[in-house]
């Protein structure tokens, strides 16, 4: 039984249960049909800004220069049915997702906040939050549950101006219970690399107001979860600028590598730090790392190893320690109020209002 799969096996995998009630007790509208269309964007007024004050004027120019940048959704539409209801009121959905570029197929779940609907922001695209789970993350990704409160959180951290309002993507991890496949395209094995970089992406584009620059776009996962994170990162600076990795493996360890050592290697996050953090330390280049992990669990000084080893140059990291913390999600949850997503926050685009 290979590091991460012992480590995960009592604390996770727990995780995992709580998720599995949440999916089957789920709430009184699980299973019906739930729309994320948002409002319809209305050119600005003609003239609008006449006479306007200073502040009025730069809220505008703010508003026009992040419409420039949203992506409008390109279709297919996807048919969503509802998992959970969140207290605000707006609903996590699922459906099944058929990866164009991998060939794999799984399902996908998605929260948008409250903001995503407001009137306000209908020509303004939102960042998004690709959030992935620890253990095998097959059938289930656990952060669709109610029980961990991570989108409850997240309404309420940006109401708190802690967090901007991320689209939370949540999908299958692996293509089923019995490996980790490292979110890796394995040579003979379902391209989950592609699934997650490309096809995951892709959907939200079709589907939601997103970014066109990686700007907009981060991961958040728990240990093997927070490995992918991380190694997507790494491996796809243009497309993806920061991500929350906690307690993550640094390693690619899955027994399917064998016999493939150097596409074993080209997804190990070790060499991938040093390849990018040899580049000059420029805007375009920069990529943010928030590491958590808790006090009462292994990995720290692993982590920090890779911290003072291989980042450098435009590769920035923060590492949010949790007293009293263990590896599970809760105490992530905890790290992220505690700075993480504050830190991530302020180093991405920010849905713009318009005046």
């Amino acid at each position: 039984m290979n590091r991460r799969r012992l480590r995960l096996s009592k604390v996770l995998v727990a995780a995992v249960a709580l998720g599995s009630v949440a999916l089957v007790a789920g709430c009184s509208d699980g299973g019906n049909p739930v729309s994320f269309d948002g409002p319809s964007a209305q050119p600005p007024a003609t003239g609008a800004a006449t006479g306007a004050s200073s502040g009025g004027k730069a809220a505008s120019r703010a508003a026009a220069e992040a419409a420039a940048k949203t992506r409008m959704p390109t279709g297919p539409k996807a048919e969503f049915t509802t998992q959970n209801t969140i207290d605000d009121g707006t609903r996590i959905g699922v459906t099944t997702l058929h990866g164009t570029k991998s060939g794999f197929t799984g399902k996908v779940w998605v929260w948008a906040p409250k903001q995503y609907f407001d009137p306000a922001y209908a020509r303004s695209g939102f960042p998004v939050l690709i959030a992935l789970p620890g253990g095998n993350g097959y059938p289930n990704n656990y952060w669709m549950g109610t029980d961990l409160k991570l989108q409850s959180s997240i309404s309420r951290w940006a109401q708190e101006e802690k967090s901007l309002p991320f689209i939370v993507l949540m999908p299958v991890l692996n293509p089923d219970d019995r490996y980790y496949y490292d979110g890796s395209d394995i040579p003979g094995q379902p391209k989950m690399g592609t699934w997650m970089t490309e096809d995951v992406p892709d959907f939200v584009k079709a589907n939601f107001r997103t970014f066109t620059s990686r700007d907009g776009w981060a991961f958040m996962g728990s240990s093997s979860g927070g490995f992918v994170g991380l190694k997507s990162v790494l491996q796809h600076p243009d497309r993806f600028k920061a991500v929350i990795a906690s307690g993550p493996d640094t390693v690619p360890d899955s027994p399917l590598w064998a016999g493939h050592p150097a596409e074993q290697q080209a997804n190990n996050p070790e060499k991938l730090a040093d390849v990018l953090g040899a580049r000059p330390d420029t805007k375009d280049n920069r990529v943010y790392l928030a590491f958590q992990i808790g006090t009462r669990e292994s990995g720290m000084r692993n982590l920090k190893s890779f911290i003072r080893a291989h980042t450098k140059g435009p590769v920035k990291t923060r590492l949010q320690v949790v007293q009293g913390g263990e590896h599970n999600a809760r105490t992530y949850v905890q790290g992220m109020e505690d700075g993480s997503i504050q830190w991530i926050s302020r180093h991405m685009q920010a849905p713009v209002p318009t005046p």
